[in-house]
């Protein structure tokens, strides 16, 4: 079974709820409270999508987290890859040396498949991922 981490799909929960609120400067002890995770989680999680690019921390007592670009601009393999690392279906379509490469017949077919899985969540973006929660919400409170 292929299956995303748990830390990328607090992430991406995490990221989500960011951008409902994407201007603002939230805390951990914010979206740990929201999304009812453990608050050590969350700053693991934000400190790989800081190092990642996705989203920018500021310190001090009004100091947090906040989105580096609006969620539009923030692609889905950008999210799973900053925590899952290189996206790959095998070692090998991920870019891994192997020292079977030579005479398998696998590596191609795989790499293929781990290209159009790359392509499509290149082509996600966390505003597409979490349009579905806010329209949701939006309903719930009309």
């Amino acid at each position: 079974m292929l299956r995303l981490s748990r830390l990328t799909d607090y992430a991406t929960a995490a990221l989500g709820w960011m951008a409902e609120r994407p201007e603002r400067i939230v805390s951990v002890a914010d979206i740990a409270q929201a999304l009812h995770l453990e608050a050590a989680t969350v700053a693991k999680v934000l400190r790989a999508l800081v190092q990642a690019g996705v989203v920018e921390s500021f310190r001090g007592a009004t100091g947090g987290y906040r989105l580096s670009r609006p969620p539009a601009q923030i692609n889905l393999v950008t999210i799973v890859e900053a925590l899952e690392g290189p996206l790959g279906m095998t070692d090998c379509a991920a870019g891994a040396a192997c020292e079977h490469a030579l005479h398998c017949g696998v590596s191609a077919p795989w790499q293929r498949i781990s290209a159009v899985v790359a392509a499509t969540l290149s082509r996600m973006s966390l505003a597409d991922l979490a349009r579905p929660v806010a329209q949701r919400r939006h309903k719930e409170i009309a």
